[in-house]
């Protein structure tokens, strides 16, 4: 398995995995580089859910290794919410200051000891090797305000923890070390490891 499909046109991921995998010799390629390739809905109720969805679609239509994830910010405050709805959780083309906006706004009057938060990210690999799923999780609160200009989506207000600085205040060989994505992709890399 020498070259992945990344089932993703988000060009901040595209490049943290593209770092990630370069260590391994694989080489990463992304949903950008295949013009047939439809936008996949995200409709599953479950991240594992979602992101199986997109890497079995990749699969089929490129005959390559396809790798997806889905991430959700989890809110203990909010019972779980955005969840699976984090990327469209101000509305179906909000940004994502859209999205911190409204996290923030729902937040509101919650003391900084209660907005405690978790991402986690489910990342499924699809070959013909058969389908396998991976996830990480990172715990963390929510801020008050923005800090930071790294990273993306609701970087700028989580904190993990055990760190004084957000996730767009990190330099991005630490966030990827300790991340959900990271934790999940470490998983993968784990596997590949010893399945090549």
């Amino acid at each position: 398995m020498d070259t992945i499909v990344l089932a993703s046109r988000n060009k901040h991921k595209i490049e943290e995995l593209k770092e990630t995998l370069r260590p391994l010799g694989i080489k990463l390629r992304s949903a950008l580089e295949f013009s047939h390739l439809e936008e996949v809905e995200e409709d599953k109720l479950t991240l594992e859910g979602n992101a199986l969805k997109k890497a079995r679609y990749v699969y089929e239509e490129t005959g390559l290794p396809a790798l997806a994830d889905d991430t959700g910010l989890e809110v203990d405050a909010l019972d779980g919410r955005p969840g699976v709805f984090s990327a469209r959780y101000a509305g179906e083309n909000a940004s994502y200051e859209d999205n911190v906006e409204k996290l923030l706004a729902e937040l509101a009057g919650v003391d900084l000891k209660d907005r405690r938060a978790q991402f986690r990210t489910v990342a499924a690999l699809v070959s013909d090797e058969g389908t396998h799923t991976f996830e990480g999780v990172c715990r963390g609160k929510i801020l008050k305000e923005e800090r930071g200009e790294k990273g993306f989506g609701y970087d700028p207000v989580f904190q993990p923890e055990d760190y004084e600085e957000t996730f767009a205040e990190m330099a991005s060989e630490i966030k990827n070390e300790i991340s959900h994505r990271g934790k999940a992709i470490q998983q993968l890399l784990n596997w590949l490891n010893e399945h090549r």
